[in-house]
């Protein structure tokens, strides 16, 4: 499975690079606080949430210390899809919120 640091992936939104962040925490979590511009699709609905990803965009897994992340970058790459996790989550997290 590949990952990204919280830097890595902050530097290259700083550089404007399109990135697809999907952060798989749950609504109270989320309302603390997310990624500019990420999707919000909790984890237990990823797997009925298939038709709002696709197969030829790459991915960015993000939730609060990399558990999450890395199940549903799991299951994901077993359906087909092209994703990274966040290693340390949003925990790790120093860039802007939203």
């Amino acid at each position: 499975m590949k990952s990204i640091t919280t830097v890595e992936l902050q530097e290259k939104i700083i550089n404007g690079e399109k990135v697809n962040i999907i952060d798989v925490r749950e609504d109270a979590e989320v309302a603390e606080g997310k990624i500019p511009g990420a999707k919000h699709i909790p984890l237990g609905v990823v797997p009925n949430s298939l038709e709002k990803l696709y197969k030829n965009e790459h991915y960015y897994m993000v939730c609060r210390s990399g558990g999450r992340s890395t199940a549903a970058c799991e299951f994901l790459i077993n359906q087909g899809y092209d994703v990274t996790n966040m290693t340390g989550g949003m925990l790790a997290w120093k860039g802007e919120k939203e």
